[in-house]
């Protein structure tokens, strides 16, 4: 039986993989994508109904493809972004082949390369580009027991309202997702508590600009790598219902009761870290010290933009803020539900490579591997800020792709001088 060989074997059709197919194809690179489902996948089915892009369509978008009928300024949704990542897919001839999932790869012992096992058999590789996505699987932190008698979903398996059980809900994370998802079940009447931590909050608009576009402009989307000690640290903006800078004392005053970080559960009430003001006080210095940098630089470049004044009022701190509350009755308070929004981990176990660390991650640059012939794409913060926005993720494939070709170039080298191309820097 005849063992399928393919240079360069992508794993993950998603945006990271999508991108790839591009530059690859513009080096001539020839090239296979394995999906185990349908191409651009987690956006169908780990989001809820009603999400929205994070940013604008001017932004958020590959290069070479515009979103199709829409704003500049529109947030999109998923089903539009999926639909989209497949017409990218179209344009680049990509070569997908869906429902083939990837067992594992194993580096040769005696020659460069991977033997690959799939569900549609066995595959030889000269080089394998993990394009697995940034959210692979869901975290659910072991703090309240199954037995506590509630239901508890990741923010990946939330839907909409009507999916929950009746009662109040607790929703854990105060990041995109889990701010987003508490404000949408408070519009829909629920009792909603959600539990803050430390987050970053940037205006969604100021001065009759996008944040993108100030993020951008101050350079911040190319920081190449976190402050110390803000891993944790998660951004918190909306694009849901127009677009709105996600304030936590504006959630507050329509209903939401905020709580501190989640901490332990005993006999049938959860408790809280005395963290609340300093998680939502941090917020604010993050929101307003993007607006001192931006005034900075409209004035350094003597840009004619409209004043905002009303960008720095604040709104009144509510009780929860005040008074913080340090522990939850889930049975007092008539909580059925809790989401986590806390987050997910990857998976690399496929890979039999020694090309991680003691965590289980990636040992890269900008995500060339230490492994020969083994790279990875669609990682956070893989060689900035925006590597995982689409924008992001399609110049982090350019530079893969580029990694490839000079490697290619190099292993058939004849005795003439190696053309490169260029690096994306």
């Amino acid at each position: 039986m005849s063992v399928e060989k393919i240079d360069t074997l992508i794993v993950g059709a998603g945006q990271a993989g999508i991108a790839l197919c591009e530059h690859l194809g513009a080096q001539g690179v020839p090239h296979l994508v394995l999906e185990k489902s349908r191409i651009a996948e987690a956006w169908r089915t780990s989001r809820w109904d009603a999400l929205v892009t994070n940013g604008p369509v001017w932004h958020d978008r590959f290069p070479n493809l515009k979103f199709k009928g829409d704003a500049p300024d529109a947030f999109v949704g998923k089903g539009r972004v999926a639909k989209y990542i497949e017409d990218y897919a179209d344009m680049v001839n990509a070569p997908v082949r869906t429902g083939v999932e990837v067992f594992t790869a194993t580096p040769f012992k005696d020659r460069a390369g991977f033997q690959v096992e799939t569900s549609d058999g066995t595959i030889e590789a000269t080089r394998i580009v993990s394009a697995t996505g940034a959210f692979q699987h869901p975290i659910i932190p072991p703090i309240v027991p199954e037995q506590a008698g509630l239901s508890q979903i990741h923010s990946a398996a939330y839907r909409n309202p009507e999916q929950l059980a009746e009662g109040a809900v607790l929703v854990v994370g105060a990041g995109s997702s889990g701010a987003q998802i508490a404000d949408e079940l408070n519009r829909a009447g629920r009792k909603v508590f959600l539990s803050v931590g430390p987050h970053d909050r940037p205006p969604r608009r100021y001065r009759g600009r996008d944040f993108v576009w100030w993020l951008g402009v101050l350079g911040l989307w190319d920081l190449a790598a976190q402050k110390l000690e803000t891993e944790h640290v998660t951004i918190s903006v909306s694009g849901a219902y127009g677009g709105h800078t996600m304030d936590f004392r504006r959630l507050a005053s329509e209903g939401v009761s905020l709580l501190g970080l989640s901490t332990h559960y005993e006999n049938g009430v959860l408790n809280f870290a005395d963290d609340l003001r300093k998680n939502v006080d941090a917020g604010d210095a993050n929101y307003f010290g993007m607006l001192d940098a931006a005034d900075a630089y409209a004035t350094k470049m003597g840009l004619d933009l409209s004043d905002d004044p009303q960008a720095r009022e604040r709104w009144p701190n509510p009780q929860s803020l005040t008074s913080p509350t340090r522990h939850l009755d889930f049975v007092e308070e008539g909580i059925t539900t809790v989401i986590w929004a806390t987050g997910y981990k990857q998976d690399f176990s496929w890979i039999k490579a020694d090309a991680f660390d003691e965590e289980g991650a990636p040992i890269h640059q900008r995500g060339v591997s230490k492994e020969s012939g083994l790279y990875f794409l669609g990682l956070p913060w893989q060689s900035r800020r925006g590597s995982t926005f689409l924008w992001g993720v399609w110049h982090d494939a350019k530079f893969v792709a580029d990694q490839i070709a000079i490697q290619r170039a190099y292993a058939n080298y004849d005795g003439e001088a190696v053309i490169v191309p260029p690096v994306d820097h």
